[in-house]
């Protein structure tokens, strides 16, 4: 009898480690990526394109086990098989739970949807997959050769070293000072949604004219949409305060999530972000647009460098390595890690802002996909986040929320109407 060989098994990185533990119905960690095509989707085909496509990603091809210590990925011996959707999106994954993936890929006439547990990768791991998996389709619906991959992992080649690589670790800094802790920020007061409903409002735009807007007031897209965003909680704060004794925190936080391998060379597959987090403080008075972009473009110059950016790097892997909680068995780690999260991390943050900027991809296959889409994790802390991507010649703004309100957008969209930007909105929200 032929044995069996051994299976690969891969530990989770730095910021992976704690999402397996914080988890939960109401905080799934999956984020998704989305994509429309111009035709319905065929099942079989999909499902050959996952088969070939999973096996260029090991690193993704695994099941979670428990240590004593830590959780760890353990290569799955099964193969992963494609869903309809028939839930709200972005779902619990049971991936505790045994031969259960980190992720899963669904379907639904026109759309293809794949949706990651945060605990495997972040966005650029993701779309990289998401990419592969859709050119394997169009090679096996429509018989199409991509000449350039933009990103996308070709399968006839083995995965690079560093993809399966804890990025962090390789760029950590003991000596480096860790950056301070932030005290508690504003939070929407709006009621959460029953358990398992998790609610998107998605507007469509013109690239061409954000660009220009960009350009008129010398900043970026990321830069100009969170100036936006900021000047949305600001008016709906502002509102609030008028007509009500709700006392709420007068610092607006947002977390804007930065890709690292645009500072540090990594071909890692894996989590390789670190969050920055401005902030506007309305005791020191109403903030203008122009304001708020000449403090984002200021504070980005500031914080988004390498001598900054390695303090976020230190402090996450300090904490990791600190023996205390390095000798914590699991189960205590797996109580803990929630309330740790939500004190040191989401209180501390109103929102998130993630921009995957623009999505490219190989011109062969561009004349099927009429759309792609970016969708946060839900959160009942942070119950509203936005997330975007801008593909050919639109920019689709994707919020994702745990409430019913819709106050929070509608000043969003009416705010960049004003500065003539044409919105077309679409939502799963009855």
């Amino acid at each position: 009898m032929r044995k069996k060989s051994k299976q690969e098994w891969y530990k989770l990185d730095n910021a992976g480690k704690l999402y397996p533990s914080i988890a939960s119905t109401r905080r799934s960690t999956v984020f998704r990526l989305s994509a429309k095509l111009s035709e319905d989707v065929s099942p079989e085909q999909l499902q050959l394109a996952l088969d070939r496509t999973i096996d260029r990603f090991p690193y993704y091809k695994v099941n979670l086990k428990r240590g004593l210590f830590w959780y760890y990925f353990e290569e799955a011996r099964h193969v992963p098989k494609i869903q309809k959707e028939t839930h709200y999106p972005c779902m619990f994954l049971k991936f505790r739970k045994k031969k259960t993936f980190p992720f899963r890929v669904l379907y639904y006439k026109k759309y293809i949807h794949f949706e990651i547990s945060h605990s495997v990768a972040d966005g650029t791991g993701a779309m990289s997959f998401f990419k592969t998996l859709l050119i394997q389709y169009m090679h096996i619906d429509k018989g199409i050769e991509c000449k350039h991959l933009y990103g996308a992992k070709d399968i006839h080649e083995k995965p690079h070293p560093q993809e399966s690589e804890d990025a962090f670790k390789r760029y950590y800094n003991p000596k480096v000072p860790v950056p301070e802790h932030h005290p508690k920020a504003m939070h929407f007061p709006f009621p959460l949604v029953e358990k398992g409903r998790y609610i998107f409002l998605t507007g469509i735009v013109p690239v061409k004219k954000l660009k220009e807007l960009s350009k008129e007031y010398e900043c970026t897209i990321t830069q100009l949409i969170t100036a936006l965003y900021f000047e949305s909680i600001q008016e709906y704060m502002i509102e609030v305060k008028k007509g009500s004794k709700r006392r709420l925190s007068d610092r607006i936080v947002i977390n804007i999530p930065v890709d690292l391998r645009q500072l540090y060379p990594s071909e890692s597959m894996k989590n390789f972000f670190v969050s920055l987090t401005p902030e506007i403080d309305l005791r020191m008075g109403e903030y203008s647009l122009k304001e708020i972009i000449a403090y984002l473009k200021g504070y980005m110059q500031i914080y988004y460098t390498k001598k900054n950016i390695n303090r976020y790097i230190t402090r996450n892997v300090k904490n990791e390595r600190i023996l205390f909680v390095r000798a914590l068995p699991l189960y205590i780690k797996n109580l803990i890690m929630p309330y740790i999260y939500v004190k040191f991390g989401e209180k501390g943050y109103t929102t998130s802002v993630s921009n995957l900027g623009l999505v490219v991809l190989p011109e062969e296959i561009q004349p099927y996909v009429d759309a792609i889409e970016f969708y946060p994790a839900p959160s009942e802390v942070n119950k509203i986040k936005m997330c975007l991507c801008s593909y050919e010649e639109h920019c689709y703004i994707s919020f994702g929320k745990t409430v019913n309100s819709t106050e929070i957008e509608k000043y969003f969209f009416r705010n960049l109407r004003k500065l003539g930007v044409p919105v077309k909105i679409e939502t799963n929200q009855d």
